[in-house]
């Protein structure tokens, strides 16, 4: 069952992915709890649960704690296996990832990123007796067969080195908390550029994210005051793909890239120059707008 994860997943098979395996999996709208208490009652067979735990897209469609908490304890229950994809938020939100920072354990995670210091690589962290399914010795000791395991970076030295350095700096340093400080900032001085233009739009997130709702039903809102967990999921990240391009091109003018969504996040490397430059970018992008 899939409530929400760093890629994303509509129930339609991908290219690639065989439309009996898409039929498979079953889509629950993220944060519902009736929704998936009704799906676990239907599907008794559910093996596993996947999630992104600030919600899908680093929060960009957001999602409290309590359904984490939720979701481990009915997982839990009926024996299905609960992972979090902490591919982003794994050693972003918090030394911990957000398993850690929300106290809240998951049978498997899937790691990627900064896992490998940037370089090619990812991992996979789970409980024994799950994990011990790709351990050699373990398998053998059971008496069972060890479960297939490839991969291109496999054991990369290279990779392994700038993972140990990163993952050390998130250790002993504060680059976690300095992004997300800088996080804080960008957010609040781009809903201080909107609310000065008087643009009913609004930057929110978490931690060391930014996403633009483009309002593009034009609710009255404050962006000082937005509240993104208010706005359904799918409309609130409904946008005119023509204005998000517009927008970015503007920024890309003032020297700020953005995604084509105006969705990202922050790092401990970001200063008080970049905060400048991203505000002045947003505030010409956003005069631009208005007067076409």
């Amino acid at each position: 069952m899939v409530t929400g994860y760093s890629g994303h997943y509509d129930g339609s098979p991908a290219p690639g992915v065989l439309s009996q395996v898409a039929a498979a999996a079953i889509t629950i709208a993220p944060g519902d709890v009736a929704a998936t208490r009704t799906t676990f009652a239907a599907e008794p067979d559910i093996a596993a649960v996947i999630i992104e735990p600030t919600g899908a897209h680093f929060g960009r469609t957001p999602l409290a704690p309590s359904f984490l908490e939720f979701l481990r304890d009915e997982t839990k229950a009926r024996g299905i296996v609960l992972i979090f994809d902490e591919v982003v938020t794994g050693f972003r939100v918090a030394p911990g990832g957000a398993q850690g920072l929300f106290g809240i354990r998951p049978y498997l995670t899937t790691l990627g990123k900064i896992v490998a210091g940037g370089l090619p690589g990812g991992a996979l962290a789970g409980s024994a007796d799950i994990m011990e399914q790709i351990d050699f010795a373990a398998s053998a000791d059971a008496g069972a067969e060890k479960v297939g395991h490839q991969g291109t970076f496999n054991a990369n030295p290279v990779s392994a080195a700038a993972g140990i350095e990163a993952l050390s700096l998130i250790a002993e340093t504060d680059v976690c908390e300095r992004a997300n400080e800088f996080g804080d900032n960008l957010r609040y001085c781009l809903n201080a550029v909107l609310a000065e233009l008087s643009m009913p739009w609004a930057v929110y997130g978490e931690y060391s994210s930014f996403h633009l709702f483009a309002n593009s039903k034009q609710r009255d809102l404050d962006p000082s005051a937005f509240e993104a967990s208010a706005v359904e999921p799918d409309k609130l990240i409904r946008a005119d793909p023509a204005l998000l391009s517009s927008v970015r091109l503007a920024m890309l003018v003032g020297g700020v890239d953005l995604t084509p969504r105006f969705s990202g996040w922050a790092s401990a490397a970001h200063g008080p120059d970049e905060l400048e430059a991203t505000e002045d970018a947003f505030r010409f992008a956003e005069q631009t707008l208005k007067t076409q």
